[in-house]
């Protein structure tokens, strides 16, 4: 009798695709309207453009800028415009939006950036348990990139997943 020990995980030819790689990992970076309104609360253009004009805005470079207004003021839409004209030259990138939503935007994009042509006919799991919080719209994401060209795709461990998408033979995608 052998006592060889076969790991049939690593034999069954799943492929473990972890979103927790796709996390952004770049500093994001606030500019809060609040902080230019006067008394946190209205905006006067010609104060708001003065205090645009004499920002240091080098504090951006090569960052990823959420523009947000964290009070309940009425903020015209050409002023997030205008924030944007300026920081826009340094930064990574702009996204108006809280922290949070930029965040959640580029790990959607990061997402995006799979080649579902790699996992053409695969039996693919996405890895349900990590050490950070995973959004539901990734899982939603990736389930669209891959289900198009996934044999199956599953979730969680290999040794405890719920099914998602299985291909049927003969049947359009």
């Amino acid at each position: 009798m052998d006592d060889v020990i076969i790991n049939r995980v690593a034999n069954s030819g799943l492929v473990t695709l972890d979103l927790e790689d796709y996390l952004p990992r770049e500093e994001l970076a606030v500019f809060d309207l609040k902080d230019h309104l006067f008394r946190g609360l209205i905006l006067k253009e010609k104060d708001f453009r003065e205090a645009l004009k004499n920002f240091d805005w080098d504090v951006y470079r090569n960052k990823y800028v959420a523009v947000t207004c964290s009070t309940d003021a009425i903020i015209p839409m050409w002023a997030y415009m205008l924030v944007t004209a300026y920081v826009q030259p340094i930064a990574k990138d702009v996204y108006s939006g809280t922290k949070e939503e930029m965040h959640k935007h580029l790990f959607l994009k990061n997402i995006d950036t799979i080649k579902p042509e790699d996992f053409k006919e695969q039996r693919i799991i996405i890895k349900g348990c990590g050490d950070h919080a995973v959004d539901s719209a990734a899982y939603a994401e990736i389930t669209k990139v891959l289900r198009p060209v996934a044999k199956s795709i599953m979730y969680g461990e290999a040794c405890s997943n719920v099914p998602i998408y299985k291909r049927t033979p003969g049947v359009g995608q």
